[in-house]
Formats: C-alpha cells, structure tokens, sequence
C-alpha cells in the first residue's frame, strides 16, 4: 500500500514540478489588496442611502423596471450592482433580510478550491481545472473591490508522512502557478519544530512538517450588506422583508411582474418588470414552481446539502493562522480558522431538507468535534461546552433539469443559469468566491432574454471588475488611528469599525454618545467581551436597513455568529435602541425578543424558558420576570446550584472504595468507573443520563478506558455531564449522510 501511494505521489510530483518549473516566473510575492492612495485623516464625503421607506415609495410610483431579482444574497445582490452599473432600472426584493440565509452562514473563505486542484490533476479533469483557475482569479478581484472586508490568510496543511511532504508542496507551488501574478504569497514549508511553534495546538505525535499556502477570508453577511449599499448608489431600488406572493402573467403566457407584501406592514405592492431573476438560493425549486402555477408538477432542480460550523474560543487557535484537515473520516474537508476574534471549525456536507432557518443537528456538532480532537494536541480537551454557537447553512447544488442523470452525477458543477418556459430566469449554485463572475453571467443572459440592449448606458459592458464597494474608496489600513485620535474610542473598537465598515466608520463614530468616563471617551460596548458597540445600531437603522433585532445581532453584527450567549445578553438593548430609532410600541418590543429567542436557537442555543405572561419591560440589560423563579437557562460552563456539589460529592462518597495507587503506599477514595452511571443517576440533576453520554464524557474529559476516578475526576465528570444534559437528543441513531454528495461537486463550500 505504502509502496503504491509513494509511486503514485512522486508520479504526481514530477509532473507537478515540470509545471511549477515552468510557471514560477509568474509568481509574485505581493499582496492581491491595492496599495491605499488616500493620505488624508479626514473622512470622506458623506453618503445616507435612501430610507427603506424611499424605496417603497419608489416602488409605487415607478411603471415598470428593467429587472426585478427575488433573492438579497449573495447572488441577488452581485446581480443588482451588476446590472444597476450598467444603467438598468433594477428592484430586488428578499422576504427575509439581506444575507439572511446561505450567504451569511459561509465558511468566511475566498477560494479557488486547493482540494479541487487535487481533483482536476488526480483526473485529468480539465473541467474541474478551469473552475479553480476562474476561481482564483474572483480572489484578486473579490481582495480589491472589498479590502476592507477581505484579507489573505495563512492556512497550514499538517503532514503526518514523509512522502506526502513533496506531494502537497507541488500542489500548493501549482496552486500558486495558476494565481500567477494574481497570487497573493507563495506557498512555503515548515519544518517540525516551526509548525508546533506557529501552531502550538496541533498534535505533535508523528508529525514530520507542513506546508503553508495562502487564500482568502471575509466577513461575508457585512460584505453582503456592501453589495446591497453599493446597488442603492449605483440606482438599485432595494427592499428587504418583502415577499413575492404571486408572479404574473401578460397575455403571451410570459412573466411581467409581481406581488410583493411587505412582511412588517402587511401591505401588498405590484411591481412591473420586463424580466424576472430568480436568486432565492436553496428555495429557487419553490419560486420556479410559483411561476409553473403547476407545483405538482414541477420537477426540482435543487439538491440542499447542510453545512454545519461551530464557533470555538480564540484559544483554539492562533489568531493569524488557519488549519485545513484534508482526510477526514468520511473524505470532507474541515477548515479550521481563526475568524473576529474567536475560531471556527466546519463543514459537513449532509443532504438536508429545504428550511428557512436551520439548526445545526446535534450529531453534525458532535462530529466537527471529534474530527477537531484527531489534529489537536491531547492535553487539550476539546468540549461541547466551547461551542459558543453552531449554525447551519444549506448550499443549494443545482441538477441540470435538460439533465438524463440521476443522482448526485446529475448535479452541476458550480453554477446553473436557467431560463422557465414562463420567462423566470433562474442562477442557482456557485459560493461566495465566485459571486461576481455569476452576476457578470446573469446579466448578459438577462440582457438577450429580456431584450434590454437599448436600457443601458455606454456599450453596456460588465464594469463591475473595477468597482469599489461602498466603504472601500477612503479606507486605509491605518485609519483605525485617526478615529482613535478623532472621536476617543478604544483601540479594538476602532480596528474592529474600520474593517467592518470601512470609510463609513467615520459616520458610525458620529452616532457613538459620550461613556462618562476619562476612557474610552465614546462608543459604549453591547457586550464586554466583544467591540460591538450601540452607536452600530443607530446606524445600522438608518444607513443599513436593519429593520428587527436579528437583523442586527446576526447580519450587521455577527454577535450571534461569535458567541450565541452575549447576543442573548445584549439583545434587551439592542431591542431598546432600535425602539427609540423606530418607535416601536411596547408589543412590537416584546415580538422582538421572542423572534430573537426563536432564532438564537438554531444558532446553537438550547433550553431557553420564556413565558410571555409574565414578561414586563426590562430597563437596560435587565429582563424582570413576574415570578422569580422563571429565568433563562443558560448553556455552557455548568453553575451548580446551592447544595448540588455537596450532592456530588456525597454521592462520590457512597460508590467510592479505598484504592491504592501505583507506586504510592497510601491509599484514596477512587470510584470504578463501571459504577459511574450508578452514582450519578441517583443525583437528582442527572437521572435521566444515559451511559452513552457518560462514554463521551469521560472521551471529552480524556478519562476513557481508566478504571477508576478520583474526587476531583468525579465533580469534572459531572460539571460536563450537566453541559450534556441540556443537549437536544440526536435527531436519529443513524449515522448522518455525508459522502453521498461528491466533494468535487459541492461548490468548495460558499
């Protein structure tokens, strides 16, 4: 076996080193982000979007636009800056908010698809080379329009045997080859010694070296937003938690328009259109079947899979360097990144039904945590109880529906543009990394099906290779520094507004109120562990059209993406200052929190009691209840109550018999581990725990297969089990679905 894989990689090897030979003078060391020009400390002009109400009244008094695109993804949103740049009239509308599904629940990657790479050469598969190379190419594009929200990143390749170090080092040097002067930093190696010290946390034993090479990473919901802003200054009308009820008809049997309801008013509107985009994502089978008026008979053409991630402390990893772990038991491929502050680890590629919020399956978690403790050093026990928060994203593989294949060999590639008999245009599939040249695609599909040649300005060219997204133009690395010096903000606050919000951070700051103390002297923090601050509110209320609490916590934010539990704590305030900007009544308030709570939940957050009844108004953080009693239940590090560990320990007591410990003459209370369970069922916290779950405790814990624990052992034991216990049950015993979905056919993630 050895022999045949070492054959096979050093075969690879000298091919891939001809090719690296050949194209090395393409390399370049520079970074792919455009060297700033701006030099001044001022701000730049300042630009308010139109109010979500402008747009509305836009709607209503405009006869009829160019394009209406269903859908403010990604996708969606690439297409309307496309097409507004070229002069067309364009609506878009979302029945959630802007980002609300795929797109802001990515891997966080700008790619061109490293393992793909390994797939085309394995193959000879030109098809899958041509998608890489297209894909770094969106990289370079993607690091310039957006500086701010993109950046390279480090990601390490561990290598556990000899002959695999030349295998991955040409094919990260060919991954640099077909960047060429696109390339943002050479791929290089790493001795032994160098890896453990760049990344302390990886496992040791039997590692010989690693490659390191270089992609791209963003905040995808806030670059989602930038898109959308973008649109609205290039001419886009924009309206998010509006859905289409019912699509039209002319008289030829062909789509013209729209009813759009706004999902917080309850108003229906019309919109009249000469063409129809459909860029809903995973749900593009129910707009299609919309516009057939025949669902039953509508043949889908889209193939959810689930994409499962998990947040993790900053300790987890280093703060500058991620890890990818390309064998893992079932053939995906885990990232392992550091991303805001904190680490995120995923995917799963899992088949999975069509919802409009997800949550991740309990199984999916286990899982990304045992395949993260096979690379991990073993003194660092990886627990449930880090997850900060877990969300699930459904990537929306498209089968071809002029198709004869079944299965998973009927699923496209990369992306799918289609167009229905009724004249819905429909782009499916793809990931983020690839979103412009989709949208470049879309509308020159648009422009020849829609006959819009004679609407646009100038030749009608795609422009949208060289526009800067809102918030790029004023932005430099160092402009952190004068907002520092302009407005009193803390040194994080003023990293964390300028990389988030760009030139616009100056306006931000403009909203933060004075904190009453010698410093900071402005920007009063959400949440004490993270920047956020409630100026960010204000703002993202009147220049982002965050419209609920979600809105903000999970999409102009990411509090809920970084750490599910400070969301819960900040959202009393965030809901009490988008009152005062919104003039929400008292009932609006308490609808807030409860949608809030519901979609905290599929971001990980488990046992919450609420009982609306007895809800009152809360004054700054503060929830009061009528009965004391009633309170949030909190997941993470387990608090005992009073008396409980004395419980614990007395029950330790009861079971435990004196032992002897090797190579010592006296003796201590131990506990055989085969009475575990009958300890710890007879507290009256744990009655209901399984030994399964004492079984991944003590692998947790780093206990299994010792026979006995002592009393310290014993309380770890039971602090973990209670973290376990408050765990939704597994959704089925059956192992989750994983390799039926082809990872050359998965999209590389979104």
């Amino acid at each position: 076996m050895f022999r045949t894989s070492a054959r096979r990689a050093l075969a690879v090897t000298g091919g891939l080193a001809v090719a690296v030979g050949g194209g090395s003078y393409l390399l370049t060391s520079k970074s792919t982000t455009p060297f700033p020009k701006v030099q001044s400390r001022r701000p730049p002009p300042s630009w308010t979007p139109p109010s979500r109400q402008s747009m509305i009244d836009d709607i209503k008094k405009t006869d009829e636009y160019d394009l209406l695109i269903i859908g403010g993804g990604a996708t969606g949103a690439g297409v309307a800056v496309d097409a507004a740049s070229r002069g067309l009239k364009v609506a878009l509308v979302d029945r959630d908010d802007f980002s609300s599904g795929t797109s802001s629940k990515s891997t966080k990657l700008v790619h061109g698809g490293v393992r793909y790479l390994q797939k085309a050469v394995f193959e000879l598969d030109y098809e899958q080379y041509k998608l890489v190379r297209e894909a770094l190419h969106e990289r370079k594009i993607f690091l310039q329009t957006a500086p701010y929200l993109s950046s390279p990143l480090p990601i390490m390749l561990p290598i556990y045997k000899y002959w695999q170090m030349p295998y991955y080092w040409a094919g990260c040097k060919m991954y640099d080859v077909l960047a060429g002067g696109e390339n943002m930093e050479s791929s290089y190696l790493m001795s032994r010694g160098k890896a453990l010290e760049a990344f302390p946390m990886l496992k040791s034993d039997g590692l010989v070296g690693a490659v390191v090479y270089y992609d791209g990473q963003h905040n995808d919901s806030r670059m989602n937003v930038a898109l959308i802003l973008t649109a609205v200054k290039q001419g886009a009308t924009v309206l998010n938690h509006a859905g289409v009820t019912q699509l039209h008809k002319g008289s030829n049997g062909r789509l013209e328009g729209a009813t759009v309801v706004d999902n917080l008013t309850g108003e229906a509107l019309n919109i009249k259109a000469k063409g129809i985009i459909n860029a809903t994502g995973a749900f593009s089978d129910a707009m299609l079947a919309l516009a057939s008026g025949h669902p039953e008979l509508h043949k889908p053409i889209v193939q959810p899979s689930s994409g499962v991630h998990v947040t993790l402390p900053n300790y987890y990893s280093p703060g500058t360097l991620g890890l990818i772990d390309p064998q893992t038991s079932d053939g995906r491929v885990i990232f392992f990144l550091p991303w805001q502050g904190n680490t995120i680890a995923g995917t799963t590629d899992t088949p999975s039904p069509v919802e409009r919020d997800p949550a991740p399956r309990e199984e999916d978690i286990q899982w990304v945590l045992e395949e993260i403790r096979t690379y991990l050093a073993p003194d660092i026990k990886v627990r449930r109880g880090d997850v900060l928060s877990a969300w699930s994203g459904l990537r929306p593989l498209v089968r071809d529906p002029n198709s004869t294949k079944t299965g998973t060999e009927g699923l496209v590639r990369n992306h799918l543009i289609n167009v229905s008999p009724e004249g819905l245009l429909t782009i499916a599939g793809g990931k983020w990394t690839t979103y412009r040249a989709m949208a470049a695609e879309t509308v020159d599909a648009a422009i020849k099906e829609f006959a819009l040649q004679d609407r646009m300005k100038g030749d009608g060219s795609c422009v949208t290779e060289h526009l800067r997204l809102v918030g790029s133009d004023g932005w430099t690395p160092n402009m952190f520094i004068s907002l520092i010096q302009r407005f009193g903000i803390e040194t994080e606050v003023a990293k964390h507004l300028a990389a988030d919000y760009g030139d616009r951070a100056w306006a931000v700051c403009a909203y933060a109120r004075p904190t009453n103390e010698r410093w900071p002297l402005h920007g009063i923090k959400l949440s004490p562990q993270y920047p956020y601050i409630e100026a960010e509110v204000r703002y993202a209320v009147h220049n982002e059209f965050a419209q609920t609490a979600v809105d903000f916590l999970s999409r102009r934010s990411r509090l809920s993406f970084l750490n599910v539990q400070a969301a819960l704590d900040a959202l009393p305030r965030v809901i009490d200052i988008m009152a005062e900007e919104l003039h929400w009544s008292r009932r609006r308030k308490k609808q807030e929190y409860n949608q809030a709570l519901t979609h905290f939940k599929s971001m990980g957050l488990q046992n919450i009691v609420v009982e609306p009844e007895s809800w009152k108004e809360w004054v700054g953080r503060t929830l009061h209840f009528s009965d004391p009693r009633k309170t949030v239940t909190r997941t993470g590090r387990a608090v005992f109550a009073p008396g409980e560990l004395d419980s614990i320990k007395s029950a330790f007591h009861i079971h435990a018999k004196p032992s002897t410990i090797e190579g010592k003459n006296d003796q201590q209370l131990r506990l055989d581990s085969s009475e575990l369970r009958e300890a710890v069922t007879q507290l009256k916290s744990f009655e209901a725990i399984t030994q399964k779950q004492i079984g991944y405790v003590l692998r947790e814990a780093g206990f299994e297969g010792r026979p006995e624990v002592d009393i310290d052992e014993f309380v770890e034991i039971c602090s973990t089990l209670k973290e376990v216990n408050q765990l939704p049950p597994p959704s089925s015993t059956r192992k989750p679905q994983r390799t039926r979905i082809p990872v050359e056919k998965s999209g590389g993630g979104v």
